[in-house]
């Protein structure tokens, strides 16, 4: 059967307070959207084609994966992190600003591709368009607005010529339109539509559905129903009364999330739940029934990829996130001797899902593995999510030796374990190194093991489990390494069947009723998370089903702690994080403080950090970049910006 898929775009240049966006790649270069062009099929065709190519400078670029878990209790900065990974963590000196939040990243993608969708809106009726392609463009009107939203708060509906109407023109001033506007306008409307005139199952792979859509406006009833009640007094911004323009209240949009949630779990389409927690991230099982949206990208052409496929410069649209989670394993030694002499790179870079390209920009807290997975042995997820064992590559970068010497000078071969990061601290006390040790990175000891090993509370910002589920995969490594200086050729997965069931039962929590209560919609998943058929920690074959044990330990009073821990063990290390937490007003209570060690090989001892979570950090900074373009006065540009943040404009 032959698939098509929308994975190339078209480069274009709109202008939204003289603001542009990058080259996408190139199917026909066009300086300007003219309105002429939206009203033939071709120009329609190559819009819609740029929405989804627009995905991959938001989903998969790291900067932006960094703003979205770093400062959560998920994720911390590690050993080489820069600014940008410091001020987004809000310690050690770390200070967002307008000028080094990365949230430029999503302001500077969504605005092109909020203009192009509202010119395939306003013209492709003309064209005698089928309405399932123009509830498309709608789709992806309303999903950078939802980002948009709940990243920066109220942000503009006028672009240069109304209210969601396609803008030709520079525009250098703006005005904000308010929290309420944005959904009531824009995302609702534009859902509601797409979930009535799109398909069940996509005209293309990866092509946006009913379902797809019905999880989005589940969401955005979820959170606008949180910015409603706003239970710790968040400010919003601009100034806006909590209440909404329709008079419902937050109970009713907290009914219709529900609704919508359980709904689309009811009339799934194609779509469905994965059989195993592992089989949703392996990579040679990309596209799978689960996931509802990626942004996409392939090992079959640089072309249709988006970037090269042998070296990435470590910017969009490649997908190179991986990287940042990816510790220098590279750096793990063993002997050649059986005396422990002649240093060997025993565990070499290699694209692999489990290795793939180090960055070390940041890295897991000590909480991940003590609270959010201290379930290690029944829930399969901590296993489907790190890579915490590392297994000895080295004839695939050209060292012949059969064998080579590593903890306590024993014997290790091709695919044994070099290095492990134990699920537990151990009864027998780890020796630890001072400095890097014979293995060179500090790792510790215990009696009879071959493999060097650190236990949960030994972690660093140096030394720490990878992101399996986010590692590389390719086709052509041969017997060899592979290409993992290349960005991913993976999709980056946007949007999955399974968080359904955490927003129905989040809305349930919130009040809604349905059939389904909260403790049974959380227990789906978690029932599927005790069913076993691989274990990465053991590299082999584990057909067990724990999801009896998973079952009977879920709480019988969920709460939107439990919610949003579960949402952690599901959807770890994805990009979610920070959203949830402001969503549920919960940052500072869930990630004020963290433990880890230090940067340097050896340091084992967790030291504690606290951030200076403010409440102005709830919403992110508007890019200085963009209000250096506005013509406004310093005090109209101050007043643009989200208040908390310092500026210095001149007249």
């Amino acid at each position: 059967m032959k698939h098509t898929y929308l994975i190339a775009g078209i480069s274009l240049l709109i202008l939204f307070f003289s603001a542009s966006c990058s080259d996408i790649l190139d199917e026909e270069p066009r300086s300007i959207y003219e309105p002429g062009y939206f009203k033939t099929e071709k120009g329609v065709q190559g819009g819609l084609t740029s929405m989804y190519a627009h995905l991959r400078y938001i989903y998969g670029q790291a900067y932006y994966y960094n703003i979205c878990l770093t400062g959560t209790d998920e994720v911390t900065w590690a050993q080489s992190a820069d600014a940008n990974f410091k001020d987004a963590d809000l310690t050690s000196g770390g200070q967002m600003t307008s000028s080094t939040s990365r949230a430029d990243v999503v302001w500077n993608a969504a605005f092109p591709n909020i203009n192009t969708a509202s010119g395939v809106i306003e013209n492709a009726i003309e064209v005698g368009l089928d309405l399932s392609l123009i509830a498309e463009a709608r789709f992806f009107r309303a999903f950078d607005y939802f980002l948009l939203v709940q990243t920066f708060g109220g942000v503009p509906l006028d672009l240069g010529a109304g209210d969601l109407k396609f803008n030709t023109s520079t525009v250098r001033v703006s005005v904000r339109n308010t929290v309420p506007e944005v959904y009531t306008k824009a995302i609702f409307p534009d859902l509601i539509t797409a979930v009535n005139d799109l398909p069940d199952a996509p005209r293309v792979v990866g092509g946006v559905t009913k379902t797809a859509a019905r999880l989005h406006l589940a969401k955005a009833y979820l959170t606008y129903g949180w910015w409603l009640e706003n239970p710790n007094n968040i400010p919003t911004y601009p100034e806006a009364p909590r209440s909404d323009p329709d008079g419902h209240d937050a109970a009713w949009y907290f009914q219709q999330a529900y609704n919508v949630a359980t709904e689309a779990i009811a009339n799934p389409g194609p779509f469905g739940l994965q059989p195993t927690f592992y089989d949703v991230n392996l990579a040679q099982n990309d596209r799978n029934m689960e996931i509802l949206l990626f942004a996409d990208h392939t090992e079959s052409s640089e072309f249709y990829n988006g970037g090269s496929l042998t070296y990435g410069n470590g910017g969009a649209p490649d997908n190179f996130a991986g990287w940042m989670m990816t510790w220098n394993y590279t750096n793990i030694r063993s002997a050649a001797e059986a005396d422990g002499s002649g240093s060997v790179s025993s565990v070499q870079r290699e694209a692999s899902q489990p290795l793939g390209r180090p960055w070390i920009r940041m890295c897991p807290t000590i909480g991940v593995f003590e609270n959010t997975f201290a379930d290690k042995t029944n829930d399969s997820r901590y296993d489907g999510t790190f890579t915490t064992v590392y297994r000895g590559n080295w004839p695939k970068g050209g060292i012949s030796a059969p064998v080579l010497y590593n903890a306590n000078n024993l014997p290790v071969y091709p695919g044994d374990a070099i290095l492990s990061f134990l699920d537990d601290e151990p009864d027998t006390p780890i020796t630890y190194p001072s400095g890097t040790g014979s293995n060179g990175i500090g790792a510790g000891v215990l009696p009879d093991r071959a493999d060097f090993v650190v236990s949960p509370r030994g972690i660093s910002r140096l030394v720490y489990p990878g992101l399996w589920k986010l590692g590389p995969y390719r086709t052509d490594n041969g017997t060899g390494l592979g290409q993992p200086n290349a960005g991913s050729t993976r999709p980056y997965n946007i949007a999955k069947f399974s968080e359904l069931y955490l927003v129905a039962a989040e809305a349930a929590v919130k009040g809604a009723s349905g059939s389904q209560s909260a403790r049974n919609l959380v227990n789906v998943l978690r029932a599927r998370a005790g069913k076993w058929r691989w274990d990465n920690n053991g590299n082999e074959a584990k057909e067990t089903d724990l999801s009896a044990e998973m079952t009977e330990a879920t709480p019988q009073v969920i709460t939107t702690d439990y919610i949003l821990d579960e949402r952690s063990r599901e959807f770890y290390g994805e990009g979610y994080r920070w959203f949830d937490l402001v969503r549920t007003q919960t940052w500072k209570s869930k990630a004020g403080s963290y433990e880890i060690g230090g940067v340097n090989a050896g340091d084992h001892a967790p030291a504690v950090y606290n951030r200076t979570i403010e409440n102005h950090h709830y919403l992110r900074p508007v890019p200085r970049a963009q209000l250096d373009r506005l013509e406004m006065t310093a005090a109209e540009k101050l007043a643009y910006q989200n208040p908390g943040y310092i500026e210095d404009f001149a007249d």
